[in-house]
Order: structure tokens, then C-alpha cells, then sequence
């Protein structure tokens, strides 16, 4: 199987979940569990091929010339990983089906993570560091979506937010130090990568990289001082938090570490970086763990300890040591999954995760309470238990690293501090939870879950069994596979054995136990004398409060640069707009410099001049005007548009002219709904403490910034024109339009076939951008003095004023005083149909398509609302414009899918012949398929940006039509004044 569909089909999974009906739990569980079980049974076939040191590559060129290829690239530590991700994430899926509420939206639960687990199967398999950074980003947002699933929750919201602005931020610095490393290898393949760890090492750069890529990794697992996110995400579903913490997310960071172990690691920095960062947290998030109430926050920070450990391993930059992470990296995943799916059968069962309020619950729910202590018991690191395995290989190297006697000293004693630590939270979840008396005020009776809801904890918790007492047979090889990339050449000699005889590691741990226990026996009777409730020092320095002030901080700066700078005048804001436009075009001028070409001018024309001056005094009477005439100044710009329009014509340009007029179009109605909610202009402001002179200077200034931005653009273009084109681009795509994109018209097959990732960019941002327009205006609620219905309607008879007020009661036939233009845009409405399918078709030998299609198409169907009314139309002719924007964007991107299936690169355009009858020989492009989303694409965009500017009429009169027979019959039943009926929404100037 293909590697990719191991990225692929979760994704598609995502997308499937999402579909489905609320109430289809078992559905969705289903779909999620096949999905995740197949990926996992297809990596673990893959594991001979990567057992000694090989390496599963696939790649799909993308932008072969920038070394931006999509490669899919699985050796043994990659193979290790996605059987987490994927392995445990089968286990999560089935205990979330039982675990999540009927109550609960699952569509979104199961595609949010079903989303987040393709995106973590995309770090994990990337053979390209910058494609590693942007599902790198992915597991970022994905986990704001999960964290805050049940966002009607402050502390949901909260947490979500922090996690996404601390690990995000993280991620762009990792994406710079990526830059940086691809700088200095010359190359972002991960291969060419790892094979020049030397080159990068001893670069310049190389501090700048490496503290770049700790900043991503760091933030991503809750590192020291980045820990303080990690124990706010608990408010997620424990589901999401038990994938979090075992598989996914924050081992996302101590994954990025081991894989750039071979380059970037071996040095004093990454020393001093790496394993003081992991040191601090190891104890950080083990004294902390020991005083929290909540199940969940316990193994949170329990969590970030452990990470540490692993940090700390990975920077004491020996062999063995790394050897020894890649182990704690698979026994953590295996007890944290099984102890967070317990805490949630706690929850679940007895109603709180509260520790005080819980005691005695092994009477009530045996197994599960047999299956948390043993899971504990592994976290503790407790003999025949594999956690006991991987922190004894923990120990040794903290006793036996060459480095300086202070470093030599101080390591032994805080990995058994740490120990100490662990042993005393594991026993508070294991004694306080399970032991002593029955808790009598729990909000339910606590009893065992349903049995496929505690399978996953049982097969965890077996693994950990299994693992403990027979390491070498269970997970030998796979250690082997997986450690063995990491260490790079040749594995360092280790031994998995139980028994090592009678050394100083067996003395830390066996202090460590006694330690753990004594300190959880004293922390108990302080509890109980109530002297202990907080951990001690730690409340004076919180990360989160400094986290939370910080970003006080920043608001309050943003907000007083926005009080200094912005002003209720439109004409500073643009005189700022236009001057830093000036200044951005203006510098690179004045340092490069541009000179006028030797191209010969053509014959100056009397007609082109005439057509420039008109077209000058309109723009120029546009601006005079629009201070008080703003009808005027855009029926002014209108006439300035048709001469631009014009002078695409003039030049050859026919693809172009067609654009401008529609867009000419287009924007005028989108500008003339606008005008409907500007605010009338404010008279106070009109010269307020400005004197005569002051005026006048302000006037001549502005037109001297307006001469000179307007000049600079006609000698900049002017300049570029007199150049020969002899060897600039355009020869290239005129050379090649219809040899390789099979073509006559340029235009359109540089749109669709040389630029075409660039289009569907656009076409993409295009659909982005009419969403928020539309999800902006749905809260947008207009001003009462804008509701008056213009004077044409106050005069219209009482029953036409009704049919505004209710146009799906008016007759069949056009409503109001428009009744024959309506019927005339109704004629019009299949010839416009006719003739954007013409320039559709004809769009990539002759002038048209899809875009100027689209665009015509969209006016015809514009002229409807116009005429008719909004509601009217949408009674008659649904058009659902969302619908339209999901389809083109299927349709694009199919069609460049369609390439790489078959082996080409993205958007590769293929060109079929057919011999039709009577038709004959016709050709068919690929790129056909492509410009068919552009075109559904651009209609669904414009009607849905213009069409929810028009609903704010719609949704203004309904509002203040509410509020007037509130008033009436407060007054004591008498009716709303008939003269306030609704207006023809797009006929008044709003839909």
C-alpha cells in the first residue's frame, strides 16, 4: 500500500465523520475504529523492510526546483511512532464510544480527531523538514479544536487558546530554524539532512538553528519553562487527553528532538539546552503532580515529568542514553494511555475526578481499580513492569556520563529526587483513589463501565505486564528498529534484562521507592492537618500568570497603537495607506534603480489620448464628488473603469477587458450595497480647529501625494513597457501555451496549467474570504436610521408596500413598482446562461474562461435579487452559493489529485482527443475540470459576499419590525404604523 494513505485516509476519515448524522455514534466509532486499525495493521506489515536500517521512501514532485516535494519517508523510529499514533489511537477510538455523550456533538469529536491523527502521521512519516513544519502546524490547530471541544466552557476555551498560542508560536520558530537548515545543507530532504550533521554542526548558523528548533520542540512538549499549557488542556474530553499525552501532540516535540539527534545534537549546546530544559522539568512536573486534586491535572504534570526525562536523555548526548528515551517513549505511551483512560472511567462512573472527594472505589469497581495500580505501579518504575526497565536505563546514565564532577554529581541525585517524586504522585493516585473507606457523597454510584469501554486500559495494561517481565522477547527488536536511526552507524551495547545485579542504579531505585513512600506518608498527614494545599514556592513564579500578563501586555499595546494611530477621518487613514505604499515602491527604486528601455514608442494617437483625458476627468471629478454626491463619484469611477476597460482593448488584451467590465460590474453592486450602511458623513469633524490657510495646505498636499503616486505608477509602468520582451517570460509561455498546455489562448493556460497551484491559492483565498464575509455579517445588525425606505416606496399603493413586507405571499409574477424589468431580467437570465457557457468553453483557445464565465453568470443572477428582491428569488431560485464554493474547490482540487495518481506533478494538464459525429475532432484539457472549480468557485463567492450584504435589509426590518409591535403592544395593542413595511431588500440597497 501506498505510504501516503497512511496521511491520506484519516484525513478522508475526518471528512466523512463529519457528514454523518449527530446521532450515529456507532457510525462514527466504526469509521474512525476501521480507519485506524487498517493504518495500524498496514505499518505494522511494514516493519521487515525497516527492521535493519532500512528505509521506506515515496515521493511526488511538487516544486522539484525549490526542493519542495511531497515525500513520505518511514525508517525504524518513524515505524515506532506511527504504531503509536496509530495503535493507541484504536484503542482511543473505541473508548471513546463509550465514553463520549449521546448528548455529545461525536460528528465534530470524530472528525476533529480523526484530522489531528493525519496530522500527526504527517510529522511523524515527512521526509522533508518544511512539510514536517506544516503538519507540524496542523497538530497545533487540530488540538485547539479538540482541547476546546466543549467550548460553551470557559476553561476549555481558555486552555484551547494558550495551547494554540504557545506550541503555534513554537512552531514558526521551528519553521525558521528549518529555513535555516535547509540554508546550510542546500537541501530540505530530511535524508540529504541526517548524511550532513557535520556540515550543519559546525556552520555558523548552527546556534541560530538549533535554539530556533528547541523553541518548536520545547514549546510542543510542555517544557520547562513552556510547561504551564499542558495542565489547561486537561479541560478536553479525556479521550483527547488520553491521545494527547500518551501518543500524539506533546510527544510530537520529544519526537522532533530524537529525530535531529544525529545533526543536531553532540554539542555543548545542545548539552547545556536539551538537558537543563529536561532536567527542570523533570522536576518541576514531578513536585507539582504531588499536590494536585484532579486525576487528570495529577497525570498532567506527571506527564510534563516524564517528558523531561525523556529530554533530559536525549541531551546528555550519548548513544546509550538515546537508545534508553526511544524505550521511555514507548512504555510512557503505553501506562499514561491506560491511567488517563482510568481516570476517565473514574469520572465517568462516580461523577468527579476530585482525589479529596474519592476513596475505596477498588470495592466498587475491582478491575478497573486492578488495572489503574498497575499502571500506576509502572509510572513509579515497580519491578516486572516496563517503566521499571527504561527507568533503570535512566539511571545508569545519569551515574555513569562523562562529563564535569559537578554535572557527574548533580544528576544522580536529581533522577532519584525525581524517582522520589514519582513514587509519592503514583501512590496518591493509587491509595487515595482506590483504598480506605467508601466514599458516601459522590454525585453517582460508582460501579465498573461497560466492558468494551475498559478493553483498551486491559490491553495497555498488559502490554506494560508483558514488557516488564519479558523485555527482550517482547520488544527487543522493535527497540532495535527503532533506536537505531535515532543513534545513527551502529547500535551501543545494552541489555534488556531484569536483573543487573546488585549497582548503583538498583540502589537509586530502591531509594527512590523508600523515598516515595515516606514522602507520600508525610504529604498525606500534612494534607490531613490541612497544612498542605498548593505546592510550596511554586505558587510565587506561575508561567501561566506570566503567560497570561504577557499577552495583557500585548493587547493593551495593540489597543493604544490603534487609539494613536487610527482616526474616525477616512482621509488620514488613506493618507497613511498611500504613503506607506509610496515609501514601499519608492525604496527599492532609490537603491536598485530603473531605467527607461530602448524599445521604440508607438505613433502617439489622438483617439487613446481623448480616452484618457475623459477617462482622467472622471476619475478626477469621482474624488471632487465623493464627499457628499457618493452615488455620483461611483457612477464617475464607473466611466473610469470602462476607459481602463478600453485600453485592455487597445493593447490586444480582450481576456482582460472581459474581466474589467464584469468586475466593473460586479463592484459597483457590491460598493452600491455598501453605501446603504456607511454612516452619514459627520459635520463636526469638517474642519475642526483648522483655519482657512491650514485647509488649503492640507488640500495642495494631498494633491501633490496623489500626483506623485499616480505619476510614479504610469513612469513605473511606462518603464517596464519600453523594455524589449525578448527574453523576459511572456516569450517563454507564448513559445509553450499550446505544445505543452495544449492551449491557443495564453492567458488561460498560464491561469491553469503553468500557475495553476497559484490559482487554486487564489481560487481557495477567493472562497475563504466570501466565508468570513458572510459568517462577519450574519451577527451584523444595521443602525435603525438606516432602515427609512427610500421615498420612491413610501408612495407606493398599501397592498404593493404589503407584498414588501412579505414578498413569498406576492403573486408569481415580479412584485413592487419593477414589475417589468423584473420580467426582463427573467428573459435575460437564460441568454446570460448561454453566453457564459460560450466563454466557458471557448476559454482556452479564444477569450473567456471560467473566471470571466463565472463572473457573468453571477451578474445575471444578481440582476435577479436586484429587480425582484431577495426573498422573492430565494423562494423561486435556490441557489445555496456555499454549495457552489464546496464543489469548485472539489472539482480543483480532483483534477490536480488526478495528475499525481498518475504519477505526474500537481496540476499537470493532459490533453484528449474524440472524433464526435457531425460534431467532429474535438480536444478536451484536463484543465477543463480544473476551470469548471474556478467557475463555480467565483459564482458561489460573489452571490454569497453580495447576497449577505443585501440580507442586512432582510434582517433590519425584521428586527425593528419586532421591536415596533413590541411597542405597540406595550401601548396597548395598537398596530405598527403600515408606512414601516420592509423594503425590497436589493431594490433599497441591501438583500
Amino acid at each position: 500500500m501506498p505510504l501516503i494513505l497512511l496521511v491520506l485516509l484519516p484525513f478522508l476519515g475526518s471528512v466523512l465523520a463529519a457528514l454523518l448524522p449527530a446521532n450515529a455514534r456507532n457510525a462514527e466509532s466504526t469509521l474512525a475504529g476501521a480507519i485506524a486499525v487498517f493504518c495500524t495493521v498496514q505499518v505494522a506489515l511494514c516493519f521487515p523492510d525497516v527492521a535493519a536500517g532500512g528505509v521506506l521512501r515515496q515521493e511526488i514532485t511538487w516544486l522539484p526546483s525549490l526542493g519542495l516535494n511531497l515525500v513520505i519517508r518511514m525508517d525504524g523510529f518513524a515505524w515506532m511512532f506511527c504504531m503509536l499514533v496509530l495503535g493507541i489511537g484504536s484503542l482511543v477510538v473505541l473508548y471513546a464510544r463509550y465514553y463520549m455523550s449521546a448528548a455529545d456533538p461525536v460528528p465534530r469529536f470524530f472528525s476533529f480527531f480523526m484530522a489531528f491523527m493525519g496530522a500527526m502521521t504527517g510529522v511523524v512519516l515527512s521526509g522533508n523538514i518544511i512539510q514536517l513544519a506544516f503538519f507540524w502546524e496542523l497538530t497545533s490547530l487540530f488540538s485547539f479544536l479538540l482541547i476546546g471541544y466543549w467550548h460553551h466552557r470557559k476553561d476549555a476555551r481558555r486552555g484551547a487558546r494558550m495551547a494554540l498560542t504557545v506550541t503555534g508560536t513554537g512552531g514558526l520558530c521551528m519553521l525558521a530554524g528549518m529555513l535555516v537548515i535547509g540554508h546550510i545543507v542546500g537541501s530540505y530532504d530530511l535524508d540529504h539532512v541526517l548524511a550532513a550533521a557535520e556540515q550543519v554542526r559546525h556552520h555558523p548558523l548552527y546556534l541560530t538553528a538549533l535554539v530556533l528548533v528547541l523553541l518548536g520542540a520545547l514549546t510542543k512538549s510542555a517544557q520547562f519553562p513552556f510547561q504551564f499549557w499542558l495542565p489547561n488542556a486537561m479541560a478536553a474530553p479525556t479521550p483527547v487527553s488520553a491521545y494527547l499525552h500518551s501518543a500524539t501532540m506533546v510527544k510530537a516535540g520529544v519526537f522532533l528532538l530524537a529525530r535531529f539527534w544525529p545533526v543536531l545534537g553532540d554539542t555543548e549546546p545542545w548539552f547545556w539546552l536539551v538537558g537543563g530544559a529536561g532536567m527542570c522539568t523533570l522536576l518541576v512536573g514531578g513536585y507539582a503532580a504531588m499536590f494536585q486534586h484532579d486525576l487528570k491535572g495529577l497525570l498532567a504534570y506527571s506527564t510534563i515529568s516524564h517528558l523531561g526525562l525523556i529530554t533530559l536523555l536525549l541531551g546528555l548526548n550519548s548513544p546509550l542514553a538515546a537508545v534508553a528515551a526511544v524505550f521511555h517513549i514507548m512504555n510512557h505511551a503505553t501506562f499514561k494511555a491506560s491511567l488517563f483512560m482510568a481516570a476517565g472511567i473514574v469520572d465517568h462512573e462516580s461523577g468527579t475526578r476530585d482525589i479529596r472527594r474519592l476513596s475505596g472505589l477498588r470495592t466498587m469497581m475491582p478491575v478497573t481499580a486492578t488495572l489503574a495500580m498497575v499502571a500506576s505501579a509502572s509510572m513509579a518504575g515497580v519491578p516486572l513492569l516496563n517503566g521499571f526497565l527504561s527507568k533503570e536505563m535512566f539511571f545508569a546514565e545519569t551515574v555513569y556520563i562523562n562529563a564535569s564532577p559537578f554535572v557527574s554529581m548533580a544528576l544522580p541525585i536529581a533522577a532519584t529526587i525525581a524517582g522520589v517524586f514519582s513514587v509519592a504522585y503514583s501512590l496518591r493516585f493509587i491509595v487515595d483513589v482506590f483504598w480506605g473507606p467508601r466514599a458516601t457523597d459522590l454525585p453517582r454510584e460508582p460501579h465498573e463501565p461497560p466492558h468494551w469501554m475498559r478493553v483498551p486500559v486491559e490491553l495497555l495494561v498488559l502490554a506494560c505486564l508483558v514488557v516488564g517481565i519479558f523485555p527482550s522477547w517482547s520488544v527487543g527488536k522493535y527497540l532495535a528498529a527503532a533506536a537505531l536511526p535515532v543513534v545513527g552507524g551502529k547500535l551501543p551495547e545494552y541489555s534488556l534484562a531484569i536483573w543487573h545485579g546488585f549497582n548503583t542504579p538498583l540502589v537509586m531505585s530502591i531509594i527512590a521507592m523508600a523515598g516515595g513512600i515516606a514522602l507520600y506518608l508525610l504529604l498525606r498527614w500534612q494534607r490531613k492537618a490541612g497544612h498542605v494545599d498548593a505546592p510550596p514556592l511554586m505558587h510565587r513564579i506561575s508561567g501561566q500568570r506570566i503567560f497570561e500578563g504577557a499577552m495583557a501586555l500585548l493587547t493593551q499595546a495593540g489597543r493604544a497603537g490603534r487609539q494613536l494611530l487610527s482616526t474616525q477621518r477616512l482621509q488620514w487613514q488613506m493618507l497613511w495607506l498611500v504613503l506607506a505604499s509610496l515609501a514601499a515602491g519608492t525604496m527599492p527604486l532609490w537603491t536598485q534603480g530603473l531605467q527607461l528601455g530602448d524599445r521604440g514608442t508607438l505613433a502617439l494617437s489622438p483617439t487613446f489620448v481623448l480616452l484618457w483625458v475623459l477617462g482622467s476627468i472622471c476619475a478626477v471629478t469621482a474624488a471632487w464628488q465623493a464627499k457628499y454626491h457618493r452615488l455620483a463619484a461611483l457612477t464617475l469611477l464607473g466611466a473610469t473603469g470602462l476607459c481602463v476597460c478600453i485600453t485592455f482593448l487597445w493593447f490586444s488584451a480582450p481576456d482582460l477587458a472581459l474581466t474589467q467590465l464584469v468586475v466593473e460590474i460586479v463592484t459597483t453592486v457590491l460598493v452600491l450595497l455598501g453605501l446603504r450602511w456607511l454612516p452619514r458623513r459627520d459635520e463636526s469633524l469638517r474642519g475642526a480647529g483648522v483655519s482657512l490657510a491650514l485647509a488649503r495646505a492640507r488640500r495642495l498636499r494631498d494633491l501633490f501625494i496623489a500626483l506623485a503616486a499616480g505619476g510614479g505608477m504610469a513612469w513605473l509602468a511606462f518603464a517596464m513597457m519600453s523594455r524589449p520582451f525578448a527574453d523576459s517570460t511572456s516569450t517563454f509561455f507564448l513559445e509553450r501555451a499550446l505544445t505543452e498546455g495544449g492551449g491557443t489562448n495564453v492567458v488561460n493556460v498560464v491561469l491553469v496549467d503553468f500557475r495553476g497551484f497559484d490559482t487554486f491559492g487564489e481560487i481557495v483565498v477567493l472562497g475563504i474570504v466570501a466565508l468570513t464575509v458572510y459568517a462577519l455579517l450574519r451577527r451584523f445588525r444595521p443602525a435603525r436610521e438606516t432602515m427609512d425606505l427610500p421615498e420612491q416606496q413610501r408612495l407606493l399603493p398599501a397592498d404593493l408596500q404589503t407584498d414588501l413586507l412579505n414578498p413569498r405571499n406576492a403573486s408569481d409574477t415580479a412584485i413592487g413598482y419593477l414589475m417589468v424589468p423584473a420580467v426582463l431580467v427573467r428573459l435575460l437570465l437564460p441568454f446570460a446562461l448561454l453566453v457564459s457557457f460560450y466563454l466557458f468553453m471557448r476559454g482556452h483557445n479564444q477569450p473567456g474562461g471560467g473566471f470571466v464565465a463565472g463572473l457573468v453568470l453571477s451578474v445575471a443572477l444578481l440582476l435577479q435579487y436586484i429587480i425582484s428582491g431577495t426573498e422573492w428569488v430565494e423562494a423561486h431560485l435556490p441557489l445555496y452559493p456555499r454549495r457552489w464554493i464546496g464543489v469548485g474547490l472539489l472539482f480543483a482540487l480532483a483534477t490536480g489529485a488526478g495528475a499525481v495518481v498518475l504519477g505526474y506533478p500537481f496540476l499537470t494538464s493532459h490533453t484528449a482527443h474524440f472524433t464526435l459525429p457531425v460534431i467532429g475532432e474535438i480536444h478536451v484539457a484536463s484543465a477543463l475540470f480544473f476551470d469548471i472549480g474556478v467557475f463555480a468557485i467565483v459564482v458561489g463567492s460573489t452571490l454569497l459576499m453580495l447576497t449577505a450584504i443585501a440580507h442586512q435589509s432582510v434582517r433590519g426590518h425584521r428586527y425593528h419590525a419586532r421591536l415596533m409591535e413590541e411597542a405597540a403592544e406595550a401601548a396597548g395593542g395598537a398596530e405598527a404604523p403600515a408606512t414601516e413595511p420592509a423594503p425590497n431588500p436589493l431594490t433599497a440597497g441591501g438583500r
